[in-house]
């Protein structure tokens, strides 16, 4: 994106009316699951050479019998060597227990991972970030699956997995796993090292008995369970004008425009507090009622939901992950519970900004969910949806976040536009490996605009 100066090109950067930095926060949102297949869009099946190799489905393909595509299971069957590197290259297993470890592979993803296309922004990892998405509990190290370069032991790839129950529709996969970070150096994207990492990372959870995955992607890929798009909110605009990625619309004033973006100081909701260690049985409770509304969702125990949302700490107070309760006073019961995760983006060649500080809405949940099909209950439900996430974009102001992002997962479709939220032009593609289904509903219509008339099927949110 041009960085010019003059009223009218700022105007013309974006057509985006509810922030306008939709093209570069949408790149940088996408998880690219294939950094190697970012050639045009209108690919066909037989287009995708790696892809017809793998038990994935192919593009609408009919889901006559809903079930695993390979069935075959057997370990004994599953190679005990890894799949053979070109020679200069060699496969570790990081230790994220290891601090330089863990740094290896932070700054692998801070330097090469998702980037937009005019190099302007790129996501800025954290230490704490990586230990709280990738050293979750049951963990396995030896699905943190690094390439090294012989010569030099440079970390110059990387893919990652975790252990995971997903329920879709009255399935329950106790073993699963979920598929992120993968990550190839700028200079080494054309050894053709991706097919290998998700290949090899492929085999390392089969070794443990697990079958399917699921994983997300930014570009289309055979086939998607679920499309669902995103959503921006300011909160910072002056600051996201002056980098030169929200417009001022036609007709307005950098005045109104932080006006129209402006929140109250103090939050609304009678009884909210930080979440701490001992809400832990009540949130994976309410929760674990309110995920049981949608076709495809993650199942949390009690050991994983203090670790997705409080971390180490015994009371949610960042820097990765926010997390608030609403308790009853009298009965002391969790009515209401939402969470935030910060995840920011480093602001390339800009004299004045650094960064721009990104949160990004996580899991909610609500006992006033609708417990029968009228609209008053619906209703009922979306006002409170409106008045939790207000006062999240609210404690995200206070914490000096620039911009809130969400996905038309959940219930997000239905009230998010309300609260000055943009639609992006970025989709978020969910995968489900080697397994048959019909699709699940991503919260948009069959045009991909927002559609508030039903919730979305997606009950999963993928860090």
């Amino acid at each position: 994106m041009d960085k010019k100066n003059t009223q009218e090109e700022k105007n013309s950067q974006s057509s985006y009316s509810e922030g306008g930095i939709r093209e570069l926060l949408d790149r940088l949102a996408l998880r690219s699951s294939v950094e190697e297949e970012k050639e045009a869009p209108a690919k066909t099946y037989d287009d995708y050479k790696f892809w017809k190799t793998q038990p994935v489905p192919k593009f609408d393909e009919e889901c006559e019998a809903e079930g695993p595509i390979d069935p075959n299971t057997d370990i004994e069957k599953v190679s005990k060597e890894p799949y053979r590197l070109l020679k200069e290259f060699e496969w570790t297993t990081m230790n994220l227990e290891d601090d330089n470890e863990l740094r290896e592979v932070y700054e692998l993803l801070t330097e090469n991972y998702v980037e937009d296309s005019s190099a302007m922004l790129r996501f800025a990892y954290s230490a704490e970030f990586l230990r709280w998405a990738l050293m979750c509990p049951g963990y396995v190290k030896d699905w943190h699956v690094g390439v090294r370069v012989k010569a030099s032991n440079k970390l110059v790839a990387f893919i990652s997995a975790v252990p995971l129950v997903i329920r879709l529709r009255d399935k329950l996969f106790e073993k699963c796993a979920e598929v992120n970070f993968l990550c190839i150096h700028k200079k080494l994207r054309n050894k053709r090292l991706t097919p290998l990492l998700i290949k090899e990372v492929t085999r390392r959870c089969h070794l443990l008995d697990v079958w399917q995955a699921v994983y997300t992607g930014g570009i289309l890929l055979p086939s998607p369970v679920s499309v669902c798009r995103y959503l921006h909110r300011s909160l910072n605009w002056k600051k996201l004008y002056e980098i030169g990625f929200a417009p001022l619309p036609f007709g307005s004033s950098p005045t109104k425009e932080m006006a129209k973006y402006h929140l109250p100081s103090a939050t609304a909701t009678p009884g909210l507090r930080p979440m701490e260690k001992r809400d832990v049985a009540q949130v994976q409770s309410l929760l674990s009622r309110y995920l049981e509304r949608f076709e495809l969702a993650h199942f949390f125990t009690e050991t994983e939901v203090q670790h997705s949302f409080l971390g180490d700490s015994e009371v949610s107070k960042g820097p990765v992950i926010w997390s608030y309760v609403a308790e009853d006073p009298k009965t002391k019961k969790i009515t209401d519970f939402f969470s935030f995760y910060s995840l920011p983006s480093s602001v390339l060649g800009n004299p004045q900004y650094n960064d721009i500080k990104a949160a990004y809405l996580y899991y909610y949940a609500s006992d006033s969910y609708p417990k029968d099909d009228s609209k008053a209950s619906l209703d009922t439900f979306v006002e409170r949806c409106k008045l939790l996430i207000k006062d999240s974009l609210i404690i995200a102001n206070r914490l000096r976040f620039d911009v809130f992002n969400a996905v038309t997962v959940m219930d997000n479709n239905l009230f998010l536009k309300d609260l000055r939220f943009g639609e992006g032009d970025g989709y978020l593609n969910y995968y489900i490996y080697n397994y048959r289904c019909p699709k699940v509903p991503g919260g948009i219509d069959s045009q991909n605009n927002i559609d508030k008339s039903r919730p979305s099927g997606m009950g999963f949110v993928m860090i």
